[in-house]
Protein backbone atom coordinates (compact mmCIF):
# COMPACT_ATOMS: atom_id res chain seq x y z
CA UNK A 1 0.00 0.00 0.00
CA UNK A 2 1.19 3.40 -0.67
CA UNK A 3 -0.48 6.65 1.82
CA UNK A 4 -1.04 10.09 0.48
CA UNK A 5 -1.51 12.25 3.36
CA UNK A 6 -3.60 16.17 2.45
CA UNK A 7 -6.04 18.30 3.99
CA UNK A 8 -8.25 18.62 0.83
CA UNK A 9 -8.60 17.00 -2.44
CA UNK A 10 -9.08 18.89 -5.65
CA UNK A 11 -11.13 16.92 -8.58
CA UNK A 12 -10.87 17.33 -12.08
CA UNK A 13 -14.15 16.77 -13.80
CA UNK A 14 -14.41 15.18 -17.20
CA UNK A 15 -12.91 11.57 -17.13
CA UNK A 16 -12.28 11.82 -13.17
CA UNK A 17 -15.89 12.43 -11.48
CA UNK A 18 -18.02 12.28 -14.66
CA UNK A 19 -17.55 10.32 -18.17
CA UNK A 20 -17.99 12.82 -20.63
CA UNK A 21 -15.61 11.39 -23.01
CA UNK A 22 -18.55 10.63 -25.89
CA UNK A 23 -20.48 13.67 -25.21
CA UNK A 24 -16.97 16.01 -25.22
CA UNK A 25 -15.87 13.72 -28.54
CA UNK A 26 -18.99 13.90 -30.73
CA UNK A 27 -19.11 17.81 -29.95
CA UNK A 28 -15.46 18.40 -30.93
CA UNK A 29 -15.21 15.57 -33.62
CA UNK A 30 -18.50 17.94 -35.58
CA UNK A 31 -17.13 21.38 -34.73
CA UNK A 32 -13.39 20.27 -36.26
CA UNK A 33 -15.13 18.83 -39.79
CA UNK A 34 -17.39 21.67 -39.90
CA UNK A 35 -14.29 23.90 -39.67
CA UNK A 36 -12.06 21.59 -42.12
CA UNK A 37 -9.72 20.53 -39.06
CA UNK A 38 -8.67 16.83 -38.43
CA UNK A 39 -11.12 15.42 -36.20
CA UNK A 40 -8.15 13.34 -33.68
CA UNK A 41 -6.02 16.29 -33.44
CA UNK A 42 -9.25 18.24 -32.13
CA UNK A 43 -10.39 16.06 -29.58
CA UNK A 44 -6.36 15.39 -28.40
CA UNK A 45 -6.06 19.11 -28.26
CA UNK A 46 -9.06 20.06 -26.32
CA UNK A 47 -9.38 17.27 -23.40
CA UNK A 48 -8.31 19.39 -20.22
CA UNK A 49 -7.69 22.57 -21.74
CA UNK A 50 -10.30 25.55 -21.84
CA UNK A 51 -12.35 25.63 -24.95
CA UNK A 52 -10.84 29.33 -25.65
CA UNK A 53 -7.62 27.93 -25.35
CA UNK A 54 -7.90 25.12 -27.46
CA UNK A 55 -10.00 27.38 -30.17
CA UNK A 56 -6.56 29.28 -30.45
CA UNK A 57 -4.37 26.50 -30.67
CA UNK A 58 -6.55 25.02 -33.41
CA UNK A 59 -8.01 28.24 -35.43
CA UNK A 60 -5.95 31.20 -34.08
CA UNK A 61 -7.57 33.29 -36.86
CA UNK A 62 -10.78 33.02 -35.25
CA UNK A 63 -12.20 35.63 -32.60
CA UNK A 64 -11.79 32.93 -29.58
CA UNK A 65 -13.68 35.03 -27.23
CA UNK A 66 -16.55 35.13 -29.07
CA UNK A 67 -16.55 31.58 -30.56
CA UNK A 68 -15.81 29.92 -26.61
CA UNK A 69 -18.76 31.07 -25.68
CA UNK A 70 -20.90 30.34 -28.53
CA UNK A 71 -19.46 27.03 -28.55
CA UNK A 72 -19.46 26.75 -24.51
CA UNK A 73 -23.41 27.07 -24.93
CA UNK A 74 -24.01 24.60 -27.18
CA UNK A 75 -21.67 22.01 -25.81
CA UNK A 76 -23.37 22.52 -21.94
CA UNK A 77 -27.04 21.13 -23.58
CA UNK A 78 -24.99 18.23 -25.13
CA UNK A 79 -24.52 15.65 -21.92
CA UNK A 80 -26.40 12.54 -23.78
CA UNK A 81 -24.31 10.04 -22.58
CA UNK A 82 -22.77 12.01 -19.60
CA UNK A 83 -22.81 9.53 -16.48
CA UNK A 84 -20.78 9.43 -13.30
CA UNK A 85 -17.60 7.87 -13.21
CA UNK A 86 -17.21 4.48 -10.87
CA UNK A 87 -16.18 5.54 -7.28
CA UNK A 88 -16.80 9.22 -7.61
CA UNK A 89 -20.00 9.75 -6.01
CA UNK A 90 -18.54 7.53 -2.80
CA UNK A 91 -15.71 9.32 -2.71
CA UNK A 92 -16.64 12.88 -2.82
CA UNK A 93 -19.88 11.74 -0.36
CA UNK A 94 -17.25 10.67 2.04
CA UNK A 95 -15.63 14.36 2.14
CA UNK A 96 -16.08 17.26 4.39
CA UNK A 97 -18.15 19.70 1.82
CA UNK A 98 -14.94 22.21 2.93
CA UNK A 99 -12.59 19.60 1.81
CA UNK A 100 -13.05 19.40 -1.43
CA UNK A 101 -13.28 20.89 -4.79
CA UNK A 102 -13.53 20.99 -8.43
CA UNK A 103 -11.09 22.74 -11.08
CA UNK A 104 -12.62 21.80 -14.19
CA UNK A 105 -11.68 23.80 -17.77
CA UNK A 106 -14.97 24.19 -18.85
CA UNK A 107 -17.50 26.67 -17.73
CA UNK A 108 -19.82 27.03 -14.34
CA UNK A 109 -22.47 26.47 -16.35
CA UNK A 110 -21.20 23.66 -18.28
CA UNK A 111 -20.06 22.04 -15.14
CA UNK A 112 -23.00 22.14 -13.06
CA UNK A 113 -24.77 20.46 -15.87
CA UNK A 114 -22.30 17.30 -16.21
CA UNK A 115 -22.58 17.48 -12.46
CA UNK A 116 -26.30 17.28 -12.53
CA UNK A 117 -25.85 14.72 -15.32
CA UNK A 118 -23.94 12.12 -13.19
CA UNK A 119 -25.98 12.74 -10.00
CA UNK A 120 -22.92 14.20 -8.03
CA UNK A 121 -23.51 16.92 -5.42
CA UNK A 122 -21.86 20.38 -6.46
CA UNK A 123 -19.67 21.59 -4.68
CA UNK A 124 -18.99 24.90 -2.50
CA UNK A 125 -15.81 25.72 -4.25
CA UNK A 126 -16.10 25.39 -8.06
CA UNK A 127 -12.92 26.61 -10.10
CA UNK A 128 -13.77 27.07 -13.78
CA UNK A 129 -12.63 28.70 -17.05
CA UNK A 130 -14.98 31.86 -15.55
CA UNK A 131 -12.79 32.16 -12.79
CA UNK A 132 -9.22 32.32 -14.16
CA UNK A 133 -7.41 34.30 -16.57
CA UNK A 134 -4.82 31.47 -17.69
CA UNK A 135 -6.27 27.56 -18.28
CA UNK A 136 -4.15 24.33 -17.11
CA UNK A 137 -1.43 23.70 -18.26
CA UNK A 138 -0.72 26.86 -16.58
CA UNK A 139 -1.04 26.12 -12.51
CA UNK A 140 -3.26 29.45 -11.65
CA UNK A 141 -6.64 27.21 -11.86
CA UNK A 142 -5.11 24.77 -8.87
CA UNK A 143 -3.68 27.57 -6.93
CA UNK A 144 -7.03 29.17 -7.06
CA UNK A 145 -8.63 26.37 -5.88
CA UNK A 146 -6.45 25.93 -2.77
CA UNK A 147 -6.75 29.54 -2.03
CA UNK A 148 -10.97 28.97 -1.87
CA UNK A 149 -10.50 26.61 0.02
CA UNK A 150 -8.06 27.83 2.10
CA UNK A 151 -5.68 25.43 2.25
CA UNK A 152 -1.71 25.35 1.41
CA UNK A 153 -0.84 24.42 -1.79
CA UNK A 154 0.95 21.68 -0.20
CA UNK A 155 -1.69 20.41 1.69
CA UNK A 156 -3.50 19.84 -1.56
CA UNK A 157 -3.93 16.40 -3.50
CA UNK A 158 -5.19 16.53 -7.14
CA UNK A 159 -6.58 13.38 -9.17
CA UNK A 160 -6.56 14.32 -12.96
CA UNK A 161 -7.01 12.31 -15.79
CA UNK A 162 -5.01 14.57 -18.64
CA UNK A 163 -1.23 15.41 -19.01
CA UNK A 164 -2.06 18.93 -18.92
CA UNK A 165 -4.39 19.37 -16.05
CA UNK A 166 -0.76 16.72 -14.07
CA UNK A 167 1.47 19.95 -15.69
CA UNK A 168 -0.85 22.59 -13.87
CA UNK A 169 -1.33 20.77 -10.36
CA UNK A 170 2.97 20.02 -10.16
CA UNK A 171 3.30 23.71 -11.07
CA UNK A 172 0.80 24.40 -8.37
CA UNK A 173 3.38 22.34 -6.34
CA UNK A 174 0.72 20.19 -5.40
CA UNK A 175 0.92 16.12 -5.49
CA UNK A 176 -1.12 14.40 -8.46
CA UNK A 177 -2.85 10.97 -8.35
CA UNK A 178 -3.40 9.78 -12.22
CA UNK A 179 -6.91 8.12 -13.32
CA UNK A 180 -6.29 6.44 -16.39
CA UNK A 181 -9.34 6.84 -17.90
CA UNK A 182 -9.08 9.23 -20.86
CA UNK A 183 -5.37 8.96 -21.35
CA UNK A 184 -3.35 5.62 -20.88
CA UNK A 185 -0.84 5.23 -17.86
CA UNK A 186 2.47 6.17 -20.13
CA UNK A 187 0.73 9.43 -20.91
CA UNK A 188 0.15 10.29 -17.25
CA UNK A 189 3.45 8.98 -16.11
CA UNK A 190 4.56 12.09 -14.60
CA UNK A 191 1.68 11.98 -11.80
CA UNK A 192 2.90 10.85 -8.46
CA UNK A 193 0.71 7.29 -8.89
CA UNK A 194 -1.50 6.01 -11.01
CA UNK A 195 -5.24 4.05 -10.54
CA UNK A 196 -7.61 2.65 -12.96
CA UNK A 197 -10.53 3.50 -10.87
CA UNK A 198 -11.37 5.85 -8.00
CA UNK A 199 -13.05 2.86 -6.68
CA UNK A 200 -9.31 1.89 -5.88
CA UNK A 201 -8.73 4.51 -3.53
CA UNK A 202 -9.25 4.08 0.54
CA UNK A 203 -10.18 7.37 2.53
CA UNK A 204 -9.70 8.04 6.17
CA UNK A 205 -10.54 11.47 7.65
CA UNK A 206 -9.99 13.10 10.55
CA UNK A 207 -10.41 16.48 12.02
CA UNK A 208 -7.15 17.50 10.27
CA UNK A 209 -6.02 15.33 7.43
CA UNK A 210 -7.49 13.08 4.86
CA UNK A 211 -5.28 9.86 4.21
CA UNK A 212 -5.41 8.24 1.00
CA UNK A 213 -4.27 4.62 0.80
CA UNK A 214 -3.75 3.29 -2.52
CA UNK A 215 -3.34 -0.55 -3.46
CA UNK A 216 -0.32 -2.74 -3.62
CA UNK A 217 -0.11 -2.67 -7.48
CA UNK A 218 -0.49 0.67 -7.99
CA UNK A 219 1.76 2.61 -10.81
CA UNK A 220 4.15 5.53 -9.02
Amino acid sequence: MRDFECKAILFDLDGVLVDSTRSVDRFWRLWAKDNGLDPDMAVDVAHGRRTIETLRILVPHLDAETEAVRMEKLEAHSTAGVTVMPGAADLVNSLPRDRWCVVTSGTRYLATRRLVAGHLPVPDILVTADDVKAGKPHPEPYLKGAQLLGVDRDKCLVIEDAPAGIQAAHAAGMKVIGLASTYGREELSKADAIISTLADLKVRVDDENIRITLPKNVSS
